[in-house]
């Protein structure tokens, strides 16, 4: 159909963040993710779907054209290297900092072990900053890397920075600032250039008038 639209979200904060949003775009799901165990959510809209799915995946489902739009953490964005995809909106939810942490009397020698499984990420910023980093991928559990020699420091997303206080850590260097983005399959932008233009300026509107409350 060439109204219908599918739209991608991450599971849990994210998908919590920009239920408002979706709403005061006109779009209610009529599934709770939290009851249900569908994963394609029927809305109040029937050319409208949500898909709920990993964060990692969100990208992924957009670039191929699985689905037409996604909402995703632009901490995954900056890792995922395809190339269909616009991204056109910071939706200023889900904030948070993309940093280097490490122990507070954190020492390095000439090179850099670094823990993350921000990859992409972290080697380009220490190329931009000149310094010799070896990058170790990790995929959970990053505060414990330091603890146990494994890396000097890591590379992680810093919110409150209760977690690396709670385990000896504290943040040193930013690398980017970290919130949600709404991304467009290329060729659906083209497809469906009416229907996709007008979700995308209802939600613009909606993190307008969120963002002045």
């Amino acid at each position: 159909m060439a109204d219908s639209l599918t739209i991608a979200v991450s599971k849990g904060r994210i998908y919590k963040d920009a239920l408002p949003l979706l709403a005061e775009a006109g779009i209610v799901p009529l599934d709770d993710p939290e009851t249900s165990r569908k994963l394609i959510l029927d809305t109040n809209r029937d050319e409208v779907k949500l898909v709920l799915i990993r964060t990692s995946d969100v990208p992924v489902y957009v670039d191929y054209g699985a689905a037409d739009i996604g909402i995703s953490g632009k901490d995954t964005l900056l890792e995922y290297e395809g190339d269909n995809i616009y991204e056109l909106l910071d939706l200023q939810i889900a904030r948070c900092k993309l940093m280097v942490a490490g122990p507070e009397d954190m020492t390095p020698g000439p090179r850099l072990r670094i823990a993350t499984k921000y990859v992409n990420s972290a080697k380009r910023y220490f190329a931009a900053q000149g310094k010799q980093a070896e990058i170790i991928k990790l995929y959970g559990s990053m505060e414990l890397a330091p603890l146990v020699g494994l890396a000097d420091g890591i590379v992680d997303l810093v919110d409150t920075g209760n977690t690396l206080r709670a385990n000896g850590l504290v943040p040193k260097e930013h690398i980017a600032d970290i919130s949600s983005r709404l991304i467009v399959n290329k060729a659906s932008m083209k497809m469906k250039h009416a229907t996709v233009k007008t979700f995308i300026d209802n939600v613009a509107r909606a993190v307008a008038r969120q963002a002045s409350n």
